[in-house]
């Protein structure tokens, strides 16, 4: 039977939000039972005709190159380094090519360092970090020391600027989800790779997974993502972080920010999310999803507002769990 979940939006800055999003899945009923707010609670509603739920303070960079949305939406999470009294620390700004450790805080308007958090599918605090030409992707679990310090080992396979996310709820009465931005610079010699070619299905480890559907500026519609194994549907997708699938959309040029959650479905093989574009231009997907004990991200490149729909490709790419950083309890 196939069920709808709903997202967490963190809308475009001056334009509207990506909208509500929804899983679906066959055979067995939900991972976790079903609740009507996403991860983290995300601050700033989006209006209500869309249904989602907005993050940020209403204030960030706009989009270059993009029309604008809807009005009165939230600013994208993501795009400002402090946001509602927090700040993201980032205690190794230029880590070096290849394996290392990333330390970093969160820290009040005092200056001090946070260390309560409200947990939220699993984790207190959820940790991406992608090159800002959007062809590595890592979604790492660090650890937190007694005194708010965050450590996590990360694998950045090229020299260049990256940019870290940090999403989380600060364990306060009242709080609401926020997520920070923060840009690292790996250092050494730079060369951009361009973005991965439009294409109708990405490849990794084996599995196909397929994206189908439309992606409008300003106009909800239905991306279908299917997940085959040696042609065959998976059907017995795993949980991962209580659920069966997970989204981060990152747009080109500023990263804006939106994660996805589905609150109920599975096990698969299909997902479904109603998005509504905030602008024009070209947007990154990473698709989480766990089966044989393995979490895997299939990545996609999408276009919005040039009429063609939507459709996926990954050849080169390095997006990833950092198996080192993962825990699948």
């Amino acid at each position: 039977m196939n069920t709808g979940v709903k997202i967490t939006a963190f809308a475009a800055a001056l334009a509207a939000t990506f909208g509500t999003a929804y899983g679906v899945g066959k055979g067995v009923g939900p991972v976790e039972e079903p609740r009507q707010a996403e991860h983290g609670d995300h601050a700033q509603a989006a209006p209500k005709e869309q249904g989602g739920e907005g993050h940020g303070d209403g204030q960030g960079d706009g989009h270059g190159g993009g029309t604008a949305g809807t009005a009165n939406a939230p600013a994208a999470g993501g795009l400002q380094v402090s946001e509602g009294g927090y700040t993201l620390a980032l205690e190794t700004p230029t880590p070096p090519v290849g394996r290392s450790v990333l330390k970093f805080s969160v820290k009040d308007t005092a200056g001090r360092k946070v260390t309560a958090f409200t947990t939220e599918h699993g984790k207190e605090l959820h940790f991406i970090v992608a090159s800002r030409d959007l062809t590595v992707f890592r979604h790492l679990h660090p650890e937190k020391a007694p005194d708010g310090t965050w450590t996590v080992d990360a694998d950045l396979p090229a020299a260049g600027g990256y940019k870290a996310f940090a999403d989380f709820k600060p364990a306060v009465k009242g709080a609401k989800g926020i997520t920070l931005g923060a840009d690292l610079s790996v250092p050494g010699a730079y060369a951009p790779r361009p973005m991965p070619p439009v294409a109708p299905t990405a490849d990794v480890d084996g599995y196909q997974v397929r994206l189908g559907g439309t992606l409008d500026p300003g106009k909800a519609g239905e991306l279908r993502l299917t997940v085959t194994k040696a042609g065959r549907p998976v059907t017995d997708l795993e949980p991962y972080l209580g659920a069966y699938g997970h989204l981060v959309a990152l747009r080109e040029g500023d990263l804006a920010y939106l994660h996805v959650h589905p609150n109920e479905g599975g096990p698969g093989p299909d997902v479904s999310f109603t998005a509504t574009a905030p602008s024009s231009g070209t947007y990154r997907l990473f698709l989480d999803f766990q089966h044989e004990g393995k979490v895997r991200t299939a990545a996609f490149t999408v276009r919005a507002g040039s009429g063609a729909g939507v459709s996926a490709g990954v050849p080169g790419e390095e997006s990833s769990h950092d198996a080192g950083a993962h825990s699948h309890g």
